[in-house]
């Protein structure tokens, strides 16, 4: 797998991805990963790991492995000092042979070139396996590694260090992860060194519901709608102080997707389930223009109800009203053709 991020509020977010058959056939990644919480999970290891007492411990035994590998160097240099005296020894034998003598001149010749064979192997063999082993710890890099251990927790916890800084520090202390998601991501951590731990973690949450809103302000939306219309309710909620889930101001658009959302019934839909009537029904009913509906009510005539800006639903007026209202009406229709 290989990791991708993405900025979000100045912020990179980490995700982990199965690329293979992306580069061999073209597919889209076959899985991917929200890497924060792995993230987060590696880094308490690390912290957990890095500390002054795991690496005295970390440091005894590699002192320990380094008198072990000093005296495994001991045995193979005293077999390559035997095998040089062999080759050496078959070479006297060789030189002080009876020129005359092929067929014993040819033994020794034979025998001698085994032994140089054998000389050239060891020394090979002991060489290859001395740069190997050639790592040791002095005691001035004895003090930088336990410094490390008490500086390692502050920069990586610290905000202002770069991901990709703490990338670099866990190559350094770390082999390979191996991720596994089932019902949860499974980590099977491999340390330098080649020890292992595994670690679980649950899978992690859609981008979409780290942003939800919190239950109480959903059931808060729904009960101010009865009254009032979704910018008044978002003027409300700023008022106190509450945010979106995306830790934002709310506002007239906010609150409709949160209605849509959570399922929730416009104040529109409810003030039309409650009984109340468009412009264009109340005008119909008193026979009369969509201005006139708008001039009573705004003299207080017709009792409106405001479901956004500019946009009312009406009372039905009352039968007195209606007739008299109605009468209104029909006298001023007189009028205008006297």
């Amino acid at each position: 797998m290989r990791v991708r991020y993405h900025a979000y509020r100045g912020r990179l977010i980490p995700e982990y991805e199965c690329y293979r058959h992306t580069q061999q056939r073209g597919e889209p990644p076959c899985q991917v990963i929200y890497g924060a919480g792995i993230d987060t999970a590696i880094g308490r290891l690390l912290v957990e790991a890095v500390t002054p007492l795991a690496l005295e411990v970390a440091l005894s035994v590699q002192q320990e492995i380094q008198t072990r590998i000093e005296e495994a160097d001991r045995l193979r240099r005293t077999h390559v000092e035997r095998a040089r005296y062999e080759a050496q020894l078959a070479q006297r034998r060789y030189l002080q042979v009876d020129p005359d003598n092929r067929l014993v001149a040819g033994t020794l010749e034979a025998d001698w070139n085994s032994k140089l064979r054998a000389l050239a192997e060891a020394e090979q063999v002991y060489e290859h396996q001395r740069q190997a082993d050639s790592a040791t710890i002095d005691s001035q890099q004895r003090e930088r590694i336990l410094a490390l251990a008490r500086d390692f927790p502050r920069l990586w916890q610290d905000p202002n260090t770069p991901a990709r800084e703490r990338k670099r520090m866990a190559r350094l202390l770390l082999e390979d992860v191996t991720l596994t998601k089932k019902e949860n991501i499974t980590l099977s951590v491999r340390f330098k060194g080649g020890a292992t731990t595994v670690l679980t973690i649950s899978l992690p949450h859609r981008y979409y519901d780290l942003h939800k809103l919190d239950p109480a302000v959903v059931q808060e939306i729904d009960r101010l709608l009865d009254r009032h219309t979704e910018a008044e309710i978002a003027r409300m909620f700023n008022d106190h102080g509450l945010r979106t889930g995306y830790d934002r101001k709310f506002n007239a658009v906010g609150i409709q997707h949160a209605l849509r959302t959570y399922g929730l019934k416009s104040r529109q839909q409810r003030l039309r389930e409650a009984g109340l009537l468009t412009s264009a029904e109340i005008a119909e009913m008193l026979q009369t223009s969509l201005s006139m509906v708008c001039y009573w009510r705004c003299h207080g005539v017709l009792r409106g109800e405001t479901y956004g800006e500019n946009k009312y639903l009406y009372h039905p007026p009352s039968p007195d009203l209606l007739n008299k209202l109605q009468a209104k009406q029909s006298h001023c229709e007189v009028q205008y053709e006297n």
